[in-house]
């Protein structure tokens, strides 16, 4: 394949550059509620079962949004469609800050939801259409760097501000931040020619029915869909109830809790999603396997290393713990999103995305906040204020179990990968 040419690697780089921009606000405004938690749950009285409350909502309405947008994303321009979803989930971030009762903010965050549905899946197949099969992996994970960046300025942003003005303005303020992303990603991103990078002649995206068929017929879709949603629920689950589970059992002030977490969030998500697209990349191109052996061997190492965390008996052993185990629990990212996209051919690459969003998101945030919640909850009687250090115990072995579903998929996914 021909070198690119300078003008198209700048290209390259401003899409990635202002998705990632977009991605960022992404996980800012999906995030930030998670160190927010703890003034909402005071203000108004909830118990950590109603308070998850908010991530089923989110999750439910996710995942039922997004499969029909990416749909349309495979027809119409990807690029209006994910500007549209930015400017949308901003303005919602915005009004959670104006509510007046709590259902209010649960409608808000269903709004949120809606709006994120339409950005990530388009997003992923847009990218595959700017570069090529051996550097998808890297650019994959690239923009997936918003997840540990977005996630840990949610958790700074939201903690810095809720302690010096309030809850409601962190939303308000983060939501209207968010704006200028979707006017950028319109006016600066051209829309490129599906499947330009693929060995095989460029179609038109094909009926529902028959996207259907190739997915629920494909084992490796769905081994990768169960073990990124089973690594999701602990995922989802601890960027919720981690910054509780800090001022709680370690007594963090919420402005505390926005620096320290938030350091574990950047610091180890960051080099874990760069190091799995680069490992992706590296092993992937002539083993498929190695796409899924990558989250396989990471999530085995990172529960152990999650549950001495919760132990450790400082903080500074608490801070290396959970960073290195926050760095092994995403580096699936760019690996596992890239087999997803080299499993069906260019015209279905939205859908395929979406569908695999919708089941990692259905069970992954709406279970995986509602889990650890409930457990917690359940297990007061017997540890009293430390009952969500030992629901978080328990719930590691999901990241056990997306070890099991990544090594079966390692098995399979040779068959399965478009040429």
């Amino acid at each position: 394949m021909n070198e690119p040419t300078t003008e198209e690697r700048a290209l390259r780089t401003r899409v990635l550059l202002l998705l990632l921009f977009a991605y960022v606000f992404n996980f800012i405004d999906r995030n930030i509620v998670g160190v927010l938690a703890v003034p909402i749950r005071d203000e108004f009285n909830l118990s950590d079962t109603a308070l998850s409350q908010l991530g089923i909502a989110f999750g439910i309405f996710y995942a039922l949004i997004a499969i029909p947008i990416a749909w349309a994303a495979d027809r119409k321009s990807r690029v209006h469609i994910i500007a549209g979803a930015v400017a949308l989930w901003s303005l919602f971030t915005a009004t959670c800050g104006m509510v007046q009762n709590y259902t209010q903010l649960v409608v808000a965050r269903m709004g949120v939801a809606v709006g994120e549905a339409g950005g990530i899946a388009p997003s992923y197949s847009l990218i595959s259409d700017y570069f090529p099969r051996e550097k998808r992996s890297r650019a994959l994970a690239f923009y997936s760097l918003g997840i540990p960046i977005g996630s840990a300025l949610g958790v700074f942003f939201g903690g810095w501000l809720a302690a010096h003005l309030s809850w409601r303005s962190a939303f308000i303020i983060v939501g209207l931040l968010g704006l200028p992303a979707a006017l950028l990603i319109k006016l600066l991103i051209p829309e490129p020619q599906r499947g330009r990078f693929d060995a095989a002649t460029p179609v038109a995206a094909p009926p529902g029915r028959e996207v259907a068929r190739a997915l629920f017929g494909n084992p490796s879709f769905w081994l990768l869909s169960f073990g990124a949603a089973s690594g999701s629920i602990l995922g989802y689950g601890l960027i919720f109830w981690l910054p509780s589970f800090f001022n709680r059992s370690f007594g963090l002030s919420i402005e505390d809790v926005g620096w320290f977490y938030g350091s574990i969030v950047l610091v180890g998500g960051a080099l874990g999603t760069w190091l799995g697209g680069w490992l992706g990349d590296r092993l992937g191109a002539e083993r498929p396997g190695g796409y899924a052996l990558i989250p396989a061997i990471c999530f085995l190492i990172t529960a152990p290393t999650f549950a001495l965390g919760l132990f450790a008996p400082n903080l500074w052993v608490a801070w290396l713990l959970f960073t290195v185990g926050q760095m092994l629990a995403l580096a699936w990212l760019g690996p596992v999103i890239t087999a997803v996209q080299h499993i069906v051919i260019p015209s279905m690459r939205a859908t395929a995305s979406a569908s695999f969003l919708f089941v990692n998101n259905l069970i992954g945030i709406a279970f995986g906040i509602y889990f650890l919640g409930w457990f917690s909850d359940a297990m007061k009687a017997a540890h009293g204020s430390d009952s969500l250090r030992y629901s978080i115990l328990y719930g590691l072995v999901f990241y056990l179990l997306a070890a099991v579903f990544y090594l079966f998929a390692a098995a399979r996914l040779r068959k399965d990968i478009k040429s």
